[in-house]
């Protein structure tokens, strides 16, 4: 017998939509090609100007912590909208615009 998430993969593979009946989106081909294609911009940077292209692995370590923050500032902002809209939507208002 066929357990439901086995089920579900196999209807991902087949298109078809998931136990829940939500259409599975499929990913497209840009984001299979996406890391190859960010490899080979690499590649070609570190053969025309190779100081920039090793520089920048470091400069992007340097700025992750700031990524992170941004996340963690922006999830903290997302919360404190929720909680504000709360009574709103309870109450069965208007849904906001954009």
């Amino acid at each position: 017998m066929i357990r439901c998430n086995e089920q579900a993969r196999w209807r991902e593979l087949n298109g078809s939509t998931a136990c829940c009946g939500a259409p599975v989106a499929k990913p497209t081909r840009a984001h299979y090609h996406a890391p190859m294609r960010t490899f080979l911009v690499w590649l070609i940077l570190l053969i025309v100007c190779w100081p920039i292209a090793l520089l920048y692995p470091l400069v992007w370590l340097v700025l992750l912590p700031f990524r992170l923050v941004g996340i963690a500032v922006d999830g903290v902002f997302g919360l404190l909208r929720a909680l504000v809209t709360l009574p709103a939507r309870v109450l069965g208002g208007p849904p906001a615009r954009g």
